[in-house]
């Protein structure tokens, strides 16, 4: 194929999971919500169900630490492959620094939460 056919394909094929995936969500919610008013909650036990579901409050904190994480592993690694001519350094250091990223992000979630209570 060539390069240009490809290139009209990588929008369509975008929008068209983009919207099977905001389909899905709005489908299994509505599905959710069904199936409280089928097992006869009240609607103030649904009000409480709602409020269980809470996100954590810190998520964007958390994803900001793990894409630092990532983008540092990511700089060096790229400095180290111009440096090394070696191969392996970006995608070593992809996964190592977002891997302590992810831990950092977890210890810290877990610090505020011990905070709070």
């Amino acid at each position: 194929m060539d390069a240009g056919v490809i290139g009209v394909f990588v929008p369509i094929i975008l929008i068209l999971v983009t919207g099977l995936v905001i389909v899905t969500f709005v489908f299994f919610g509505s599905k959710e919500k069904q199936m409280l008013i089928e097992k006869g909650l009240s609607p103030d036990e649904i009000k409480t169900f709602y409020e269980r579901k809470k996100i954590d409050p810190y998520m964007l904190m958390k994803i900001g630490i793990v894409s630092i994480f990532f983008g540092i592993g990511l700089g060096f690694g790229l400095m180290l492959q111009e440096y090394t001519t070696k191969d392996f350094w970006v995608p070593f250091l992809l996964f190592v620094s977002t891997g302590i990223g992810f831990v950092l992000a977890n210890v810290f979630g877990r610090m505020m939460t011990k905070k709070e209570v």
